[in-house]
């Protein structure tokens, strides 16, 4: 079952697992008998060791449970504000940041491609001072942060930093992830502004910022998320998603960096889908593929470098807008499923998204599953309790051969470089493709009844009754407008001018690192909108062709 690097014994695993303290809690089932830490031959692999199928951390969380890091963002900064504050307050230790479509897309509320999006999917955030309100009172010293945004991560991360330093928080006291990976924005989500290679400079300009001065920092998450969103099939999540964590070791190795600088920072981000047992398999293949590829390909020592640590969030594709309150056990299974694989953090989905952002109950009932699986099921006693089992080892050992296959046709694509050849089948529009296949086949299943969903093509109900919606008004693009007219009209236009030529030049010179001057853009107030404005003037603006 895959490459062991060696025998390991049990008296090998107790040394390492003493390195992780235990939380305080009673390792045993509810009859009271005594659990160990791990179960399997004393001869075998245990979680903590190379591979890493069994998992990252010896005690896994019997010594810290997974962060609880809630994805929420609607509105004004001020309105996002108000329910970061209500998940700290209910038990949630993370926040997780969804911005505006405009803010993703790098485009200011008042632009007029932004009419009518502004706060709709997310937090509108034009300006520092917008990133000012949204973290207003929380210690920024004390919580990580994720913040889901890809072409202008580079930006969102200097107001973050901006922010924290103006509250007296210094940027190597941060703790959190930019997500920051563009490579699967071509391939899925398409919120991309600037052609692959540029964007891919970006990338490595923020890991190269961020590993000489903001050392608790994740600069990137690698996402096979919005993949599977898109369609993907598990294999293929697994696969791409792998594939371009190689890429961007690649690029960043290419700019200079040691293997083992930068690697211990990379995270990645799963999806957690309803196939229960094929989840479970494709986190510990992750795992098992990271580490062999950056041992053996890349040369890292570290061991840090080679634990793949993720994020996990339960599948909203897989949410139903009929009879939503099912989606409750839906969530509660998937989730089950990131846990035991062996999740670092996670989202759970609240059942009412389907139809509009969360509403605060809905939230609150996400978060409590959480909570439900982590103290009351017994699952968190005991690390990889699934691992032996022949039908999860199996699928494990198929979903790694499956990416191999993918990884052996970029390798060929790129002439030796998965980086050149991720780049080449993105080009080529091979991603899109695949992943466009893969959901013509599952939706067919569907369609037909071979694949049952319930509430959708089987078990229906004529009226599934009314649900409480969130809803954002037309009142919140106002607001965001005159805001950003305030901001404009008392900012220094000429402090701001000359910060975006510095931007250009920053761009114009590919061995310099653009963050300094970017930094130094949103310090004056320049507008998100601006500054991509002013990177597109060098790097131009990436249209797709269109995949047939």
């Amino acid at each position: 079952m895959g490459d062991t690097g060696g025998v390991s014994n049990r008296r090998d695993w107790e040394r390492e697992a003493t390195v992780r303290p235990l939380r305080d809690a009673d390792f045993e089932t509810m009859s009271g008998i005594p659990l160990e830490p791990v179960y399997g031959p004393d001869d075998g692999l245990f979680p903590g060791q190379f591979p890493y199928t069994r998992g990252p951390y010896a005690t896994m969380y019997r010594s810290k449970l997974w962060t609880m890091r809630m994805f929420a963002g609607f509105g004004t900064a001020t309105d996002t504000n108000a329910r970061f504050k209500e998940i700290l307050r209910t038990g949630g230790d993370g926040l997780s940041t969804a911005f505006d479509l405009p803010t993703l897309m790098g485009r200011d509320s008042d632009d007029p491609a932004a009419l009518g999006e502004v706060g709709k999917a997310g937090v509108a955030v034009d300006t520092l001072s917008d990133m000012e309100d949204l973290f207003q009172g929380i210690d920024l010293g004390a919580v990580t942060t994720s913040m889901t945004i890809n072409s202008p991560a580079a930006i969102l991360l200097a107001m973050y930093v901006a922010v924290a330093e103006k509250a007296g928080v210094e940027r190597h006291r941060l703790g959190g992830t930019i997500q920051n990976d563009i490579l699967k924005e071509y391939q899925a989500q398409k919120e991309f502004i600037f052609p692959p290679r540029p964007s891919l400079r970006l990338v490595t300009d923020v890991i190269r910022f961020t590993t000489a001065e903001m050392p608790s920092w994740h600069p990137i998450s690698i996402s096979g998320y919005h993949i599977r969103e898109a369609g993907s099939t598990a294999a293929q999540e697994l696969a791409f998603t792998v594939a371009n964590g190689f890429a961007y070791v690649e690029a960043a190795m290419r700019a200079g960096l040691r293997v083992d600088e930068f690697a211990p920072r990379l995270s990645f981000f799963f999806n957690a889908h309803i196939d229960f047992f094929e989840e479970i398999g494709k986190y510990r293949a992750a795992r098992r593929i990271w580490a062999r590829w950056m041992r053996d390909r890349y040369g890292a020592a570290d061991e840090k470098s080679l634990r793949l640590r993720f994020h996990t969030q339960t599948a909203g594709v897989s949410l139903t807008a009929q009879q939503p309150e099912v989606n409750v056990a839906r969530v509660a299974i998937e989730a089950l499923a990131g846990v035991l694989g062996g999740t670092q953090s996670l989202h759970t989905d609240a059942f009412d998204e389907a139809l509009a952002l969360p509403t605060e109950r809905a939230a609150r009932i996400a978060l409590r599953t959480q909570q439900v699986i982590a103290h009351e099921s017994g699952v968190a006693n005991v690390a990889d309790p699934l691992g032996g089992s022949w039908f999860v080892e199996e699928i494990t050992d198929a979903l790694e051969r499956q990416a191999e296959e993918v990884f052996a046709h970029l390798d060929r694509l790129g002439s030796g470089s998965i980086l050149d050849g991720v780049c080449e089948a993105i080009e080529s529009g091979w991603f899109q493709g695949e992943i466009a296949d893969a959901a013509y086949r599952f939706e067919k299943k569907v369609a037909s009844g071979r694949r049952v969903v319930v509430g959708v093509n089987r078990y229906t109900e004529t009226d599934d009754g009314a649900t409480s919606l969130l809803s954002i008004g037309a009142e919140v693009e106002t607001c965001q407008l005159a805001r950003l007219a305030r901001v404009r009209a008392s900012r220094d236009d000429e402090a701001v001018a000359a910060a975006l030529v510095d931007v250009r030049r920053t761009a114009a010179h590919t061995e310099t690192n653009m963050m300094p001057s970017i930094l130094e853009a949103v310090r004056v107030s320049a507008t998100v909108g601006e500054i991509v404005g002013a990177l597109a003037d060098e790097f131009g603006r990436w249209t797709e062709d269109p995949v047939i």
